[in-house]
């Protein structure tokens, strides 16, 4: 059985070639629980983003997981970085912030 966080691995993998790729299931953040797999933050790192702004590399990424964001995936925080920028934040993507309540998955 194929997980979201696995179909998620997979296709960055395979669309990006990614020198890091760090994928966080936040569920449990928001009312959800881990097994729910409804909010993740993808940390990604690769050369395809050079000469591309953060709104691009969204798109980008957004793209390339669109039936899971039409499907299951309710929340993706994305921190999409080129191997330069991510070596001048020393290997290290913020925390995503508490969750604010609304429409908690129960």
């Amino acid at each position: 059985m194929s997980t979201t966080y696995s179909t998620i691995e997979s296709k960055l993998i395979k669309t990006f070639s990614p020198d890091y790729l760090e994928i966080l299931d936040e569920s449990h953040m928001h009312g959800g629980g881990q097994l729910r797999e409804t909010h993740f933050k993808v940390t990604i790192v690769c050369a395809n983003f050079i000469d591309k702004r953060l709104l691009q590399r969204h798109r980008l990424v957004n793209s390339t997981l669109s039936a899971e964001l039409n499907g299951g995936v309710h929340a993706l925080a994305l921190h999409t970085y080129t191997p330069t920028e991510w070596n001048s934040k020393a290997g290290v993507s913020p925390d995503s912030p508490n969750c604010r309540g609304g429409s908690k998955i129960g």
